[in-house]
């Protein structure tokens, strides 16, 4: 099965983003979302696996960022984006999924990693 992972960078410090909370959903039908896992990035600002690999299969996923919170507790007032929701579809359930972002207080980017 699929695996993912990410990586978060703070691009204003140019450093990892320690300790940003990520969820991981899976859409059922059409408009309901169900929480599958959830993690907090490491020193180096990664989560190395989320969910099990059992269980991530073909379909469309949602990593939720609490972005907001981190750049609070890094002296930023009233971010623009309190949370980033990533919405990716798996094609291939037999493929690894490195989805990083890099984050500032008024932006972010997201791509596709290895």
């Amino acid at each position: 099965m699929a695996t993912i992972s990410t990586h978060v960078i703070d691009t204003t410090f140019g450093a990892a983003a320690t300790g940003v909370s990520v969820v991981l959903e899976v859409r059922r039908g059409t408009d309901r979302w169900e929480e599958i896992a959830r993690g907090v990035t490491d020193s180096a600002g990664r989560i190395a696996r989320l969910g099990d690999a059992d269980t991530i299969e073909r379909g469309v996923y949602r990593l939720t960022f609490a972005a907001g919170d981190y750049l609070e507790r890094r002296g930023q007032r009233d971010p623009l984006f309190p949370s980033i929701p990533l919405v990716f579809a798996v094609r291939d359930a037999a493929a690894h999924y490195h989805l990083p972002l890099l984050l500032g207080p008024h932006t972010y980017t997201t791509y596709r990693g290895t």
